[in-house]
């Protein structure tokens, strides 16, 4: 068995990491953490509350983002360490465990290079993410669901905090749509890759004949506006209707009129919210979301513009980037990366970072032949 160049290994590992140290800009992240950590001291900081969460949570990820920055440096300098008493005893169990920590490192590394491709105009930004079902009736709905419950895990997984802003039942079982925010540093970057169209195929527990069913769901990402965006909406071009919040099966869930709905007339843009209690609160985040919205488009427009001018680009994703495969086999596959797993029961349960890493790269290696 060919054994390991530890130094040739070791010198590749501090190449990228100091590529890594150079995009993450470690000291103009203390610098962030040393100022947000003055905010969070000031004594009048909680007299607002939401500004106030956002500077704790703020700090909070940052500070991650540094430990897990020196932390793996640190276990470079101490795997070399290992690697030279394992050369100056002859230990075979030393040089094992060096093998191990080297690939566990290696895991580790290729995981923060990951981050270091969200350089987006609005990755650092928290997400919103809005799923629809889409053909196939029933199923289509209970599909819709479980995606829902998938991202939900998937942010649970890593310790985000998540808030269910809408959910509309379908009538039978599942979901029309639901909406939700994922409030953790770039979560729109790193989500938004899950955009698109996804597929499931499997055996429906819905008909009564056993049948193979097909069906789809749509998965929108955008970023969570900001009190700094200038994104200013005149009354007039907005139309808020107020209804009764309603549960599963059309369940009334609330006796007053506190549901809102609002669209924008000029772009025919509709946001509906209902699981705040009052109208005041379901108008405030309705109104934060059709921003964001309003923003993700205008982005959008620019960018079409720029191809425009440059000519057209081959990196489209098409209308269906995921299938999830439960019957006859089982196979989760992305149709852009094609990157695919066989334990779909995983996958649903949110175990989908393998697939968000992927994507990512994908993303920055399109943007690279682009540009």
């Amino acid at each position: 068995m060919a054994t390991t160049d530890f130094p040739a290994e070791i010198a590749q590992l501090r190449s990228t990491f100091a590529s890594i140290e150079n995009v993450v800009d470690v000291e103009k992240v203390r610098a962030e953490i040393a100022a947000l950590s003055e905010q969070a001291g000031a004594p009048d900081l909680w007299d607002d509350p939401e500004s106030a969460q956002q500077v704790t949570s703020r700090l909070s990820h940052r500070q991650s983002d540094l430990e897990r920055v020196e932390r793996l440096g640190a276990r470079i300098e101490d795997l070399e360490v290992l690697v030279e008493l394992a050369g100056e005893e002859d230990d075979e169990d030393t040089r094992a465990e060096a093998e191990r920590e080297l690939g566990s490192i290696k895991k580790s590394l290729s995981e923060l290079e990951v981050v270091t491709l969200l350089s987006g105009e609005y990755d650092e930004r928290e997400a919103v993410v809005t799923i629809r079902a889409g053909a196939g009736g029933v199923d289509a709905a209970d599909f819709a669901e479980m995606l829902m419950r998938m991202y939900l895990r998937w942010a649970e997984r890593h310790g985000y905090a998540t808030s269910v802003l809408d959910t509309s039942y379908a009538e039978e079982a599942g979901l029309k749509s639901a909406t939700f925010e994922v409030k953790a540093p770039y979560a729109f970057g790193t989500l938004s890759v899950e955009a698109g169209t996804h597929r499931l195929v499997r055996i429906s527990p819905f008909d009564n004949q056993g049948r193979r069913q097909t069906s789809f769901a749509a998965v929108e990402v955008i970023p969570l506006i900001e009190q700094t965006d200038s994104v200013e909406i005149p009354e007039s071009e907005l139309k808020i209707d107020v209804f009764r919040s309603s549960g599963p099966g059309g369940q009334s869930v609330n006796t007053t009129d506190s549901a809102v709905r609002m669209t924008h007339l000029p772009t025919g843009i509709v946001v509906s919210m209902q699981n705040e209690k009052s109208q005041i609160q379901n108008r405030a985040a309705a109104l934060r979301v059709m921003q964001s919205r309003l923003l993700l488009l205008k982005k959008e427009q620019e960018d079409a513009e720029k191809k425009a001018l440059a000519g057209d680009v081959k990196a489209s994703w098409g209308d269906q980037m995921r299938s999830y495969v439960l019957n006859p086999y089982q196979m989760v596959k992305d149709l852009r990366t094609e990157h695919e797993v066989g334990n779909t029961a995983a996958v649903l349960d949110g175990e989908i970072d393998d697939f968000v890493d992927a994507g990512i790269r994908w993303r920055a290696a399109a943007r690279t032949v682009a540009d």
